[in-house]
């Protein structure tokens, strides 16, 4: 039997594997533009298991399997037993006889470990605390659209040292960019066992945002305070006010830079309205990307390497 492929986190794929997910994204996504049918999947079945709340995440997954011509199930604590304490081993053993794919957006990255470690077919990390790995993959897409391959250039995260930021790291250790950070005391990326090394080639940490940005090719960030951590709302929101996405930030990237957040996002906190709303912001293709950089990973998972269409 095939060995059984998971996507937990951004490094579970090759430097190779991720450029063909990358390419393979743009050949689905002209095909879905095109209005040409593309159904490998029919009679497959995703289950879609939601501990965190989301928007993107859903549709996109579910859009994604309908034109792929397979269906998406959504299960949450309310309507599932797991708010029953029904334990995740138990629950992969289940899921993975009647579906074909899963994906789980939870809280802590060991109960997506925990369910890959029990089931029969792939599973993918839609979030976790520790890491979001479908989110970078879509934002890396977003910039080869535009501008090429990222090996060689500089993304400049603003905020947060949380799941996003800490995927980011891994993918600049994996495709060779370089990752500038710039985050309060207090919230740098916190240190994981196994985690990506702070390679001085691929990350550089800074004190002062305009540092991080100068002469970057992508300004991004997340909200201050992600989901599971509102109580800190008061506390993060004193904590990062000099760590806003501005004009006068932007300016002292590259002119052709890019600024991109993976939403929802709090116009006037962690970025202003005029660069969201401005003419180097891509976040709208950027959550487009999801559901193609998605497509690609779940008939990869399933069906190996594409040829062509």
């Amino acid at each position: 039997m095939k060995p059984v492929r998971h996507y937990l986190q951004f490094s579970d794929l090759s430097q190779d594997e991720c450029l063909y997910l990358f390419e393979r994204s743009r050949v689905l996504k002209r095909l879905h533009a095109d209005g040409e049918l593309y159904r490998p999947l029919v009679g497959r079945v995703m289950s879609m298991i939601f501990e965190k709340s989301s928007t993107r995440t859903r549709v996109s997954f579910e859009a994604g399997m309908a034109q792929l011509g397979g269906h998406a199930m959504f299960l949450d604590t309310k309507t599932s037993q797991l708010g029953r304490g029904e334990p995740i081993e138990d629950t992969a053993r289940v899921l993975s006889r009647m579906s074909d794919v899963v994906m789980i957006r939870t809280f802590e990255h060991s109960l997506v470990e925990r369910l890959a470690a029990y089931s029969r077919v792939p599973v993918i990390n839609g979030l976790t605390n520790e890491y979001h790995p479908c989110q970078v993959l879509a934002d890396i897409l977003t910039w080869m659209e535009r501008h090429g391959s990222i090996a060689g250039h500089t993304v400049a995260w603003i905020g947060d040292g949380n799941n996003v930021a800490r995927t980011w790291r891994q993918a600049a250790h994996l495709l060779g960019f370089k990752l500038n950070i710039a985050t309060p005391v207090g919230y740098e990326i916190a240190p994981l066992a196994g985690d990506t090394p702070n390679d001085p080639a691929h990350f550089q940490a800074f004190d002062d945002p305009m540092e991080a940005a100068k002469g970057a090719d992508i300004i991004t960030t997340d909200v201050f305070t992600s989901m599971g951590f509102e109580a800190e709302c008061e506390v993060r929101r004193e904590a990062f006010k000099q760590h806003r996405v501005t004009a006068a930030l932007m300016a002292v990237a590259q002119p052709h830079a890019l600024f991109l957040h993976c939403l929802p996002a709090h116009r006037g906190e962690e970025v202003d309205a005029e660069v969201i709303d401005g003419a180097q912001s891509a976040v709208w293709d950027e959550a487009e990307n999801r559901m193609h950089v998605q497509k690609a990973l779940i008939e990869f998972l399933l069906l190996g390497r594409i040829a062509e269409a």
